[in-house]
């Protein structure tokens, strides 16, 4: 073979062992996946494949809608991250909820944190605790080090806004000093400012050039006149959470909240995640029971989309996930159509663009000889491993087959 015909066949075999997988192959490691995935403990068999961790951002289709026009990624329990230790030195003897950090989940599009603070050891801390009082092993870290990240990235992303929603058994005064101390007051939407009868927010637009850009909600009711922090359900709808929140077909609000089709609160916080969280279970559960529900959720809420949707192990699913339900709800606020993905850039309300349904897979031949395929679809789960191991062989095949070209010079 001459040696340029065997460059070219090298170069071409290099580029497909560069491809990253896709959603639903299965991957080893984060590397192997494309950008905006995850490389998930989510699949069949003890394999893991490759899942959504980023919606699409919606700043993408313009910032010229009030601010209940869009819906957030949010995460619940931003702060209880699977595996970590707390800063008192003690184990953490208490659920977690996430597995990876503020910085990280603020970098892949979220934008609701529910964070629980209380006060301890002198300080306000990120406790998930019980009966209002914070322990050692269930307290993570002093909340001035999440509100801190938070500041990093308003910093350095100006467009983008932020919404916390504390779950709060501090006394008065806590917050008021640790937001200070944080730094993030330049950036603190007003209460003044906040429709108070489920009018339209301000435009996003508007939020962003005047620096407007963190929304806090507090769940004692008090500290809105005392503090200046939002009482959330005079702003927010929001449903169960738990498993009483996650029984098909009804979207009950959960008890502090007002009903999900009140409409003197314009915005709407769908929760789904579990009573006791689970890392396999979330899989599924993120997955088309979600989707379902939010639809649930918007026909029982007045036919209004969520503006948040919070779950638990935000990058785990079957596939699209958290990242695709957001997507699904921002199509229908921002343009109209069933996925912002099919939303037409400068076009009317409506107008939408649906790419055409994605070819079946080719059908699979048994193996001849063979001893068919286990129980459970193990035929399937070797196809999807095909897609990730012939690429990498291909490339060590192109490697070898350069070093064989650079020989022959």
């Amino acid at each position: 073979m001459a040696p340029r015909l065997l460059l070219a066949l090298a170069l071409v075999l290099l580029a497909s062992g560069a491809s990253a997988a896709s959603v639903g192959d299965t991957c080893s490691s984060e590397g192997d996946c494309g950008a905006g995935l995850h490389c998930s403990d989510c699949g069949g068999g003890g394999d893991k494949t490759c899942t959504r961790a980023k919606p699409i951002d919606p700043l993408t289709h313009g910032t010229g809608l009030p601010f209940n026009n869009y819906s957030w990624l949010t995460t619940h329990n931003s702060y209880a991250l699977a595996g970590s230790s707390s800063a008192t030195g003690s184990a953490l003897i208490t659920q977690t909820n996430q597995e990876d950090t503020i910085t990280a989940q603020l970098k892949n599009g979220v934008r609701g944190l529910m964070l629980d603070t209380y006060d301890f050891n002198n300080d306000v801390w990120l406790c998930h605790s019980f009966q209002g009082k914070c322990f050692n092993f269930t307290a993570f870290q002093p909340a001035i080090n999440v509100l801190k990240e938070i500041r990093t990235f308003l910093d350095g992303n100006p467009s983008e806004v932020i919404t916390i929603f504390l779950e709060d058994y501090t006394a008065s005064g806590s917050l008021p000093k640790v937001f200070n101390a944080s730094g993030l007051m330049k950036y603190w939407f007003p209460v003044a400012k906040m429709p108070k009868s489920g009018g339209d927010w301000p435009l996003l637009k508007d939020m962003i050039s005047q620096n407007e850009r963190l929304l806090v909600f507090t769940s004692k009711k008090s500290k809105e006149a005392s503090e200046g922090i939002a009482y959330e359900w005079s702003y927010v709808v929001e449903n169960q959470y738990g498993n009483e929140g996650m029984v098909e077909g009804k979207c009950p609000n959960r008890a502090e909240s007002p009903a999900m089709d009140s409409k003197s609160q314009s915005l709407v916080l769908m929760n789904f995640f579990t009573t006791d969280p689970s890392q396999t279970g979330v899989c599924a559960n993120n997955s088309a029971p979600l989707v379902s529900m939010l639809k649930t959720c918007h026909d029982l809420s007045g036919n209004r989309w969520p503006n948040y949707i919070a779950v638990d192990f935000y990058m785990r699913s079957d596939g699209g996930g958290a990242p695709l339900a957001t997507d699904i709800a921002n199509g229908h606020l921002v343009c109209g159509c069933d996925n912002i993905a099919y939303c037409k850039a400068n076009s009317t309300f409506g107008t939408c663009v649906i790419p055409p349904p994605s070819p079946p897979p080719s059908p699979r031949k048994a193996p001849s000889g063979g001893k068919g395929t286990s129980a459970g679809g193990s035929s399937s789960s070797s196809g999807a491993m095909a897609r990730v191991v012939l690429p990498k062989l291909s490339f060590f095949f192109g490697v070898a087959l350069l070093i064989l070209v650079i020989l022959s010079y």
